[in-house]
């Protein structure tokens, strides 16, 4: 049994779709949601699935809160899903390899600092790009620039605004994050 935690810092759609795609699945359980914010949807949307949802402010990450909160429900990997804070080295030190996040752009490009849903599609629209899609990686102590695990493409046409961009990146979000968590886990449990 794998135990995961989902971190969130806004709707949780992303969150949602995960949590549809492993209702059945028997060797996964998911233990948590945690967000920085308390009016995060994400919370109604953990509560649906009957998820305990917790929210700490980022002195909370910082100071190892969130860190113990992990261990006491057990959690053994973490899945980013739209959390925009920096993820603490306590966090990293004692889940290597074990947090990955999905960007929605093609990293490098577009990726680091403030680079988060429409502030990305805004850029490829303004760069005139022919392509965009997600990143799925592991995460590291620099935004966006731990070892890629998955790119899915989408095009962009000259025409698309940057709601069209989103709308195409959403698709390859909902259709691949889940698979791709399903592939990691799977390997970490034959280790």
């Amino acid at each position: 049994m794998i135990r995961i935690a989902l971190l969130a810092s806004g709707s949780g759609t992303n969150v949602e779709n995960i949590l549809r795609y492993f209702a059945d699945k028997k060797d996964v359980e998911f233990s948590l949601v945690l967000s920085n914010k308390s009016d995060a949807y994400v919370h109604e949307r953990a509560k649906k699935f009957g998820i305990p949802s917790f929210t700490l402010p980022k002195s909370g990450f910082e100071n190892g809160e969130a860190l113990q909160l992990l261990k006491n429900h057990a959690v053994d990997f973490i899945v980013l899903a739209g959390f925009l804070l920096k993820v603490p080295e306590n966090l990293l030190k004692t889940y290597p390899n074990r947090i990955i996040n999905i960007h929605p752009a093609l990293l490098p490009k577009f990726g680091g600092k403030g680079m988060y849903g429409s502030h990305v599609h805004e850029r490829v629209v303004a760069n005139r790009e022919t392509e965009s899609g997600i990143t799925i990686h592991y995460v590291n102590e620099h935004y966006d620039e731990g070892e890629p695990i998955f790119q899915a493409r989408c095009t962009v046409l000259s025409t698309d605004s940057p709601e069209d961009v989103a709308t195409k990146v959403h698709a390859l979000e909902y259709r691949y994050f889940p698979e791709i968590i399903e592939k990691v886990i799977s390997s970490l449990s034959t280790r």
